[in-house]
């Protein structure tokens, strides 16, 4: 327990020094974007004859603020309203705290996010230990063409190809947005339905990205182990093959789970594509939406928001991984 204590106060102390760069960098750039949206919209309400100041309450009104100081101080007073979990108002939604903008669009993330990599993770783990110990064979070469075909398509074109087929060719599924109108929203099946089968091409699209991945890289780490001295001991020793897959699988999938932690993590941020294809209103949609209108806080938000997922994950797999591997937990290392 005081290991995993101790690991995990590092990684916490790590993780928030991380987070603080990452925001520094990120409300430099984004400061430093030619172009004012404020003052745009402040000038737009002085051209329809409003007087300046009347505008500029006008515009901290509908915005939430008006930047105004050097950039040091404006950089003090972001950094505090951070601390207390308030990151402005939105610029292109006039009146929305960035927190509830966020939240309302990191759940739409958040569903095909979970869902469709942890389907790929357990198929292709699955597929990827039958084409190691078919390698040899045509099923392990079928697998692992497979994996490697989809492995290197990008996520777009398979959200292209998906969207064509199911919403085009053969117009089964919704082509955009999170659930019909016609139902209301509530836990009952009609809308849970609708909201299955707009999740369905998102989820459909992480999956098959990832699924390639997982193959190869679960076969590999399966290869790797069959080549132990332990499984060579185990064999002269005589046990049987079910024992021993069995200590093959745990000691292959060891690396896999962090790999896994790490993904979604990413997978936070880089859904930028498939939401815009399939029109589906999570993080990534809104990321692209206020760097087209420019709104500094909402990106700010938005670039936050990635780091903390990736700095969770990081955690989460280093956790994992002290959990499921008693070397590491015992603090003597990872040698054998």
């Amino acid at each position: 327990m005081m290991v995993i204590a101790r690991r995990l106060a590092g990684h916490l102390a790590r993780g928030l020094v991380m987070i603080l760069v990452v925001t520094t960098i990120s409300f430099l750039i984004i400061r430093n974007i030619p172009g004012d949206p404020m003052l745009a919209r402040y000038e737009k309400l002085v051209e329809q004859g409003m007087s300046p100041e009347q505008a500029e309450r006008a515009t901290a009104v509908l915005y939430g603020f008006m930047p105004s100081g050097t950039m040091w101080e404006q950089y003090l007073d972001y950094i505090s309203g951070l601390f207390r979990l308030d990151l402005g108002q939105s610029v292109s939604i006039p009146g929305a705290a960035v927190t509830d903008v966020l939240a309302s669009a990191a759940k739409w993330t958040l569903l095909p996010v979970l869902v469709g990599t942890l389907l790929s993770f357990l198929v292709g783990i699955i597929v990827g230990v039958y084409a190691a110990i078919r390698r040899s064979g045509r099923l392990g070469d079928v697998l692992a063409i497979s994996g490697s075909l989809l492995h290197g398509l990008p996520q777009y074109v398979l959200a292209l190809l998906l969207g064509a087929v199911f919403t085009t060719l053969l117009p089964i599924l919704p082509s955009g947005g999170t659930a019909d109108i016609m139902f209301e929203p509530g836990f009952n099946a009609a809308y849970i339905g609708s909201l299955i089968q707009h999740a369905t091409l998102p989820i459909a699209t992480y999956a098959l990205a990832s699924y390639g991945g997982w193959i190869l890289a679960m076969k590999s780490s399966v290869v790797s182990v069959l080549g132990d001295d332990f499984i060579l001991a185990a064999e002269l020793r005589g046990l049987k093959r079910g024992i021993i897959f069995r200590y093959v699988a745990r000691n292959a999938i060891l690396p896999l789970f962090t790999i896994l932690a790490l993904s979604l993590g990413l997978l936070f941020g880089g859904a930028i594509f498939i939401e815009r294809i399939f029109n589906y209103p999570g993080l990534g949609l809104l990321l692209i939406d206020s760097i087209t209108s420019r709104d500094y806080a909402l990106m700010g938000g938005a670039f936050l928001l990635i780091t903390v997922a990736i700095v969770i994950a990081n955690i989460a797999a280093d956790l994992l991984y002290t959990a499921i591997d008693p070397r590491v937990r015992s603090g003597e290392g990872t040698s054998a």
